[in-house]
């Protein structure tokens, strides 16, 4: 319930000024660093495994101690940046990920290397809220479409390449270099985003009606309890699905504590004064339909793309660089058809495309069961990939028109803040429940028969999330298009997530 603020007038850029396209450059570079983390890491897990001599468990946690903490923390940061400048916050997001990126590749142990992953995630937590934020609130309105456009197009060519660089930097100077690779574009984001981008905090509604609430918020400013709980809920769940195939107490207190913190995250958002997630904005059905869908569909993609990059080189043979290569056609096609996507959705509505997208990625999930020791890139590795990108075109930037209908343009900060965290912990628990769930044993990784056989398990229950979130696109979302605001900018597509904005880039109020 803030008004969004520049606190020296740069609510006028323009992106043909020489100003403005510094700050879309630091926004671009802050971005970047943080697709890079998500993305260079899988093509090089069954090295950091070789080298550490470590089991399955210290690669799921290599992957997911990054997602946890950028899962749970997300929304705080968000609300760190309006309170305490979004340029601001900002830039110590982009050293903390320097630094924890230089301790990745610099980790003599694998329990350093997830230590240091976990701190990497928080530096994104601080950052990402705060790149599309200062667009968002430094850009002229008549500017700000194509300022988003922008930096979605260039953000979409770093994902595009960060798997294949990833597998390069693998095959050449080490897996180290993939942590390492993240310090150049945040050391050369920190002087532009100090010298250019304007800073903006969020300042209290003068509104009379929600003048005695403001003058809490301004005292409060976020919700640190609940972002605690609800990171405390995530890591023990996590824990629990990771660790269960050994057994024992400690998993089961670790999956009790886990139900009893997020008991408590539920309870403690219901009576916050100013809550991370408030719950009447669930009081829109398409909202909370868009919510299911997206843990589903994105706990089944994380897990297919985790596993994916394994098979393709455990199983298949192929060296690091190849397995990155292998996944380009996928973003490829996200990168040149999903704008006409979220154009086509809006015009005929949610329920199609949110129902056939999933399938479709089903489908292709289900396609790389063919994909095996001695299989042709040609006619079982591309055909698999290519299905499964079409699937994503048709379902990701509908998902994200879908989400911005779904609440008025108030609440659209906030929505797609709560819609990222969501994404963010599907393929968190994806990450570390399907091994469990498919039998795979702690050196599976080591035998290409054990993991062939594992990834064949796992394959069909990737295939059926997707499947049960089409039903209940099916089952939940409106036949036609709504009435609503066109989301600002080019829908998000680049990468497999949805927008994200500042909490309190626009004005709010709950629905």
């Amino acid at each position: 319930m803030t008004h969004s603020t520049a606190t020296d007038g740069a609510a006028s850029l323009r992106v043909s000024s020489a100003r403005g396209r510094w700050t879309l450059l630091a926004t671009v570079l802050g971005s970047s660093v943080v697709l890079l983390g998500s993305t260079v890491t899988n093509v090089a897990l069954p090295h950091i495994g070789d080298d550490f001599g470590a089991d399955i468990a210290v690669l799921q946690w290599t992957v997911n101690a990054y997602m946890l903490t950028l899962a749970g923390l997300i929304l705080l940061g968000g609300s760190l940046g309006d309170r305490f400048g979004r340029r601001r916050i900002f830039v110590v997001g982009i050293v903390w990920f320097a630094a924890a990126s230089l301790l990745c590749g610099l980790a003599p142990d694998a329990t350093t290397l997830i230590a240091a992953r976990a701190l990497q995630g928080v530096g994104g937590a601080l950052l990402t809220p705060g790149s599309l934020a200062i667009i968002e609130a430094s850009f002229h309105p008549d500017d700000r479409p194509r300022a988003i456009g922008l930096w979605s197009g260039f953000g979409g060519i770093g994902a595009a390449l960060g798997p294949f660089l990833g597998g390069w930097l693998v095959d050449g100077p080490g897996w180290r270099w993939t942590f390492l690779l993240s310090i150049v574009p945040a050391l050369l984001c920190v002087p532009v985003a100090l010298r250019h981008v304007p800073e903006s905090v969020g300042t209290p509604p003068k509104d009379a009606v929600v003048a005695a609430d403001a003058e809490v918020r301004r005292r409060l400013g976020f919700d640190v309890p609940g972002a605690v709980l609800g990171a405390l809920a995530l890591a023990l769940a996590t824990y629990a699905l990771t660790e269960a195939r050994h057994g024992g107490l400690v998993a089961v207190i670790a999956a009790v504590g886990g139900v009893v913190a997020g008991a408590t995250f539920l309870a403690v958002e219901r009576r916050s004064v100013d809550p991370m997630i408030p719950p009447a904005i669930f009081s829109s059905r398409q909202f909370t339909a868009v919510n299911l869908i997206t843990l589903c569909v994105y706990a089944g993609t994380g897990g297919f793309f985790f596993l994916t990059a394994l098979q393709l080189q455990i199983v298949v043979g192929y060296s690091a660089l190849a397995a990155g290569a292998a996944m380009l056609p996928n973003t490829l096609l996200m990168l040149l058809f999903s704008s006409g996507s979220g154009a086509l959705a809006q015009r005929l509505g949610p329920r199609i495309p949110l129902t056939i997208g999933p399938l479709v990625c089903g489908a292709g999930m289900l396609m790389m069961l063919r994909v095996g020791p001695g299989a042709s890139y040609l006619t079982d590795v591309l055909p698999a990939l290519l299905v499964m990108g079409a699937g994503m075109v048709v379902m990701v930037a509908p998902l994200t028109v879908t989400l911005l209908s779904s609440v008025s343009a108030s609440n659209a900060g906030l929505a797609s803040g709560i819609n990222n965290a969501a994404a963010r912990a599907a393929g968190l628990v994806a990450v570390a429940a399907l091994p469990l769930l498919v039998g795979m044993g702690p050196d599976a990784y080591r035998s290409d028969a054990a993991f062939d056989t594992s990834f064949s398990r796992a394959m069909p229950l990737c295939a059926g999330l997707v499947a049960i979130g089409a039903s209940i696109a099916f089952g939940m979302l409106q036949r036609t298009a709504a009435a609503s605001h066109r989301p600002h900018g080019r829908t998000h597509s680049w990468l497999m997530e949805p927008p994200l904005v500042s909490r309190f880039a626009h004005h709010q109020t709950i629905d």
